[in-house]
């Protein structure tokens, strides 16, 4: 159930293939492709290859035949290689598939793994910090796709399941295969799918192999931040042998990345309209923009990775793989920049020389001059440090000619350890708080023109130098009375471990039922977070201080907002010079320390069948899960007294029948329908888990209304996790057709229903607040009143679900199928259509779910000839919920707005004389620049125009990325 997962042919594949991305294109591409088939099958007789030579074909990149019957084997190696190994994946599984598979060994043609998986059909992925890192699939957020390494499950470093694809290097990995319907035989499968990552099997390769594999990368542009460079590299190398005549297959593996990235972000507070203190007089009632921050950061993130697998088959009764893999991902990130408020309650401020223009109805100010505005600067360092180490070792037996006994042993941890920093300054200089008389001590107001654009950055100018050492100075410059802080610097730690035991026996039969399996996998899961958060306070009493100029770098130049220099300091040396922290030991912070453990025990009965021209599988899977969670009842009701935490554990243990069904009917010439029907479900998310409950009380509960001597009432109220939750459920069915014209061009289009039983969301249900001790405000309640131990506690909670459906086109046409002078121009595409019901909400009001894009497509042209390769890609994602890290080191959503990004490159590799094997290659990703954009508000709230239009929150751009690479294979 580990390493050998599904049919014979799957767990042959498995890890073997080279991952080329599986590209896609949109519906008037997918219309042309149709009708270019029906000319190409006219033209040639076409069979499907049998299952063993599907397999064969895959154990050597050059081996790959273009013909998938006919009498010519056409040579398929490159992109067309990777391109026909990945639809030999998708052909040979019995479930409903998407695959990847890489050209070469160590090459695949995007940066990362998530950029390659995000261009498979009905996938998306979000970018974070202008990389592709969590993945959707069929429009369901990251939580409902499990992600497996050779089959095995992976622990993740966030606060929740969903792992970040960017930690696994893409040079180390052959191919990837996306579960869109389950297996019984695959233990916790994903409610919208299961991503397994697979490396190579040694002993599938016929002789020694070396690979090398070196690329340059720079951002374009100068860089952001003076001390942080832009250019950086990657490099890698395999080591694939056999030994003891055939008999002992090793890989090994190394990876490393130095790349840099560059963030110019934008972000908008709110836009009010503040009447008289607007001229002109026509303006009075125009939206202005309430508060924005403009940031540079420049990021490096370095990673080391390897592999090492060992596979041994000294005869044909014993197989046994170990598996090994260790990473360890660092990123330092710097950011400068400002932030102030343009609001007419703030500080007296004004506008004047307002210009407005009417958007969806409403008028809007487009541009003027604000008076008594007064910029905070930041000067930001953040960390970040993850370790991940996985292990498997798995051993078949072949008990007789028809028996087969497989057991799987793994282990995976992933370790993540953060330092945010975030610290204020600001232009002259005072003693930090604020003075009642003037309320000015310490903040210097500032006249600072604007001009806003619908939808891109905005431009000041500001009337004081703010890159003026000797008059910017380090303190709190927020208005309002300040912030009551110099600074913040939060650790946040989380850990998470999974061991699993994986048994299966299976024997072979004759007839319809052509295999029967039967297995167990024990499954244990530990989740640890830990927030360390602090406050920072400047010394001498908070005296704002002057920076010396030993610990200044070049000033930020805020340019492309017109803003102007801002004074930069290398914070990594100054902080403990200038600042002293002191612990933040508020409600939040225990609310954000959790432990979570889960114990999951599959059984799995699993029949394969075939007659005739019918084949698939039918199996059931049942669930036993155990969890339980250790948090504290958070106690603060006593003012200005210290939060009393009080330990909590609570859980709860589940059952689950999950049946499946995967139906292939061949209908010959290339032609099949497939059919899938299932149960499927996903765990709860681990922070929503947690056992933390947050009480508040109520001690004005008579206040406004007639409280009478013996009457009860409930003052008591909480919010917190939920360590009883139970997990999502749901009902699938998939339809599909399939035409594989030859081995690099295929047609499919496929349909899916998901009905969700159940659903989790926010909502309030009752709550026993027995053993709190009442708080002294309680005193002011009347005398005889009884005061209700059951209150109403806000938390997550399972709640009905709705559906989900939509249909997927995707498919690839090599253009010398049709005409044989184009052979080697190309394209690859998909378009998916999804739509959903679903209401994660409690008391009616619209909300969308998370991960949800109704339109994604992807479309691919490639051209490969005579050693010349090139292609250019383009993926497109409408507006979706997604989930981002806000203040204080918490996660929250946002509203996306529709991303669209094109990538490109060219290359050539030498086929014979001395250089045989060498490849150059010159990638440019992001090549348009495309923006990364959110909106005001989330689901049906925010700031809207009068028609209902979204105004733009956040922008960001990271330009350009270059690259030059070395491949060497020999």
């Amino acid at each position: 159930m580990a390493a050998k997962r599904g049919d014979d042919v799957k767990r042959r594949h498995t890890a073997r293939t080279r991952a080329p991305r599986l590209g896609q294109f949109g519906g008037a591409a997918l219309s042309a492709l149709a009708l270019s088939l029906a000319s190409a099958t006219q033209a040639q007789d076409v069979t499907e290859p049998a299952e063993d030579e599907a397999q064969a074909s895959n154990a050597e990149p050059a081996g790959d035949q273009g013909n998938a019957g006919g009498e010519t084997a056409i040579i398929v190696t490159g992109i067309r290689g990777g391109l026909a190994r990945s639809i030999d994946l998708k052909r040979q599984e019995t479930s409903i598939v998407e695959a990847i598979s890489a050209e070469d060994i160590g090459k695949l043609p995007d940066v990362s793994i998530a950029e390659s998986i995000a261009r498979l059909p009905g996938l998306a992925a979000q970018r974070v910090n202008g990389r592709a890192q969590v993945i959707s699939i069929r429009g369901l957020a990251p939580d409902f796709t499990t992600t497996l390494l050779n089959g095995r499950q992976q622990a993740s470093s966030g606060d929740n399941r969903a792992v970040e694809f960017d930690q696994y290097p893409s040079e180390l990995l052959g191919s990837v295969v996306i579960y869109k319907t389950p297996d019984a035989e695959i233990s916790g499968m994903g409610l919208s799918g299961t991503a397994d990552l697979r490396t190579v099997r040694p002993l599938d390769f016929k002789e020694r192999t070396v690979a090398v594999n070196i690329r340059g990368e720079k951002t374009e542009g100068d860089r952001l931040n003076d001390d942080v460079r832009n250019w950086g590299g990657r490099a890698s190398i395999s080591y694939i042998d056999k030994f003891l005549d055939g008999t002992l297959g090793i890989a090994l593996g190394y990876a490393h990345l130095d790349s840099p990235s560059a963030n110019r972000h934008y972000k908008a507070y709110g836009y009010e309209a503040f009447g008289s203190a607007v001229t002109p007089d026509s303006a009075a009632n125009a939206l202005l923009l309430n508060g924005q921050e403009v940031f540079a950061t420049s990021r490096l993130n370095r990673r080391d990775a390897g592999i090492a697998i060992i596979e041994w088959q000294p005869d044909e009764t014993v197989h046994s793989t170990l598996d090994l893999y260790y990473s360890k991902f660092r990123q330092e990130e710097t950011t400068r920049g400002a932030q102030w408020f343009s609001n007419g309650f703030a500080d007296n401020a004004t506008f004047s020389d307002v210009t407005t223009e009417t958007r969806g109805g409403s008028l809007i100010a487009t541009g003027g001059t604000l008076r008594n505005g007064v910029p905070i600067l930041r000067n930001d360092h953040n960390t970040r440090r993850d370790e991940i180490f996985s292990a498997g070792l798995n051993n078949e037996f072949k008990l007789d000619e028809r028996t087969m006994f497989e057991l799987d042993l793994s282990y995976s941890k992933n370790k993540r350890r953060e330092q945010i920093l975030e610290t204020y300054a600001g232009y002259g200089r005072g003693i930090g708080g604020v003075t009642p008389a003037t309320g000015d001590v310490g903040r210097t107001f500032d006249t600072i023109g604007f001009e806003l654009a619908e939808d891109g950055y905005p431009s000041y100018d500001p009337g004081l130098n703010y890159a003026d050492a000797a008059q910017v100075s380090l303190g709190d410059r927020a208005p309002w009375g300040g912030w009551g802080h110099d600074g913040a610097i939060r650790f946040p730690d989380v850990e998470e471990s999974i061991g699993a035991i994986d048994a299966e026996l299976s024997h072979e039969m004759d007839g319809f039922l052509s295999k029967i399996s039967a297995g167990v996998n024990w499954t244990h899961r530990t989740k640890t977070k830990r927030v360390d958060d602090f406050d920072l306070f400047l010394k001498g009493g908070r005296q704002q201080a002057l920076v010396d100029s030993q610990y200044l770098v070049d000033p930020t130049d805020l340019d492309w907002v017109g803003f102007g220099p801002v004074l930069s300091v290398d914070m990594s040396e100054a902080l403990d010079v200038y600042y002293t922290r002191a612990p933040i030991l508020d409600a939040n912070y225990f609310d954000k320390n959790w432990d979570i453990r889960e114990d999951v025990v599959t059984t799995f009965v699993k029949a394969d069948f075939r007659a005739g021209n019918l084949r698939g599988n039918i199996g059931v899977q049942m669930v036993n899960q155990d969890q339980r969670s250790t948090g504290v009842v958070i106690n603060g009701l006593e003012p200005g007294q210290p939060i009393v935490p009080v330990l909590r554990s609570a859980g709860d243990s589940y059952t689950d029948i999950l049946p499946s069904l995967n139906v292939i009917w061949d209908l010959g010439g290339g032609h099949r329908l497939r059919f899938a029907a299932s149960k499927t479900m996903a765990r709860p998310r681990m922070d929503e888990m947690r056992a933390n409950v947050t009480p508040g009380f109520n001690a004005l509960v008579c206040t406004g209304q007639p409280c009478t001597p013996g009457q009860t009432v409930n003052p008591w109220s909480a919010s917190g996790g939920n360590p009883n939750l139970k997990p999502w459920r749901a009902k699938a069915l998939d339809v599909a057709y399939e035409w594989y014209v030859d081995r690099t061009t295929y047609f499919a289009v496929a349909g899916f229903y998901k009905k969700l039983d159940t659903y989790i969301y926010q909502r309030s249900d009752l709550f026993d607040f027995s053993g709190i001790p009442l708080p002294t405000t309680a005193s002011s309640i009347p005398a005889g009143i009884v005061i209700s131990p059951i209150g109403q506690i806000t938390l997550p909670a399972n709640g009905d679900g709705g559906t989900i459906k939509g249909v997927e086109f995707s498919g690839a046409i090599d253009l010398g199928t049709v005409f044989d002078p184009l052979r080697g121009l190309g394209f690859i595409g998909s378009l998916s259509l999804t739509d959903s019901n679903l209401n994660p909400a409690d008391n009616g009001q619209e909300v969308r779910i998370p991960g949800l894009s109704g339109t994604i497509y992807n479309l691919t042209a490639y051209y490969e000839r005579g050693g010349f390769q090139a292609r250019i890609s383009q993926r497109y994602r409408s507006a979706f919920k997604g989930e981002v890290v806000q203040l204080f080191a918490t996660r929250g959503f946002t509203e996306i707005l529709a991303d669209k990004q094109v990538d490109a490159q060219i290359g050539y590799t030498f086929e014979s004389g001395s250089l045989e094997g060498l490849g150059i290659l010159f990638q440019v990703n992001n090549l348009t620049d495309s923006p990364y954009r959110t909106r005001l508000g989330l689901d049906s709230g925010g700031t809207k125009t009068s028609d209902g239009t979204s105004l733009l929150e956040t922008y960001e751009k990271y330009g350009r990325q270059f690259l030059l690479g070395f491949n060497y294979r020999f």
